[in-house]
């Protein structure tokens, strides 16, 4: 058999993403579904700080966002990332137990591609997360 006969190995691709969230459980079970779910790289951040430290040293594919957390509050992570982190063309996932219409548009609003309600569901996450994905390279910088 020749090289040219030899069929390359495939390596699925491996999304890095920050999970933002004041709750270590809601961290570790959100990071066990997508590394589980479509083999993720995730990132964890349990502070508004921790975030935004992360959101500016670090590249990522996707950001999932909790909006209750003390300090300066998911809201306002949002809009400093989208102001001009590295990852300011980042796709985030708003990841809330807030389930209002007023709470999804302010969400939107302010640079947020999706939303999605806690307790998030195994299969509802993953197929969410990889439809940001798909839409990356769609969105383009505020």
């Amino acid at each position: 058999m020749s090289d040219l006969d030899e069929k390359p190995v495939l390596t699925p691709t491996r999304h890095r993403v920050l999970i933002v969230d004041d709750e270590e459980s809601t961290r570790l079970l959100i990071a066990r579904f997508l590394t589980k779910g479509m083999n993720a790289e995730a990132q964890l951040a349990g502070t508004c700080e921790q975030a935004l430290r992360l959101a500016n040293n670090y590249a990522y594919d996707a950001i999932l966002l909790d909006l209750q957390m003390p300090g300066i509050g998911g809201f306002e992570v949002l809009k400093a990332i989208r102001a001009g982190s590295a990852n300011m063309a980042t796709p985030i996932m708003i990841v809330s137990v807030r389930d209002d219409m007023e709470t999804n548009d302010r969400c939107i609003a302010a640079g947020a591609d999706g939303f999605l309600v806690k307790p998030v569901e195994r299969r509802s996450l993953v197929y969410a997360v990889k439809a940001l994905l798909a839409a990356r390279g769609k969105r383009k910088p505020a």
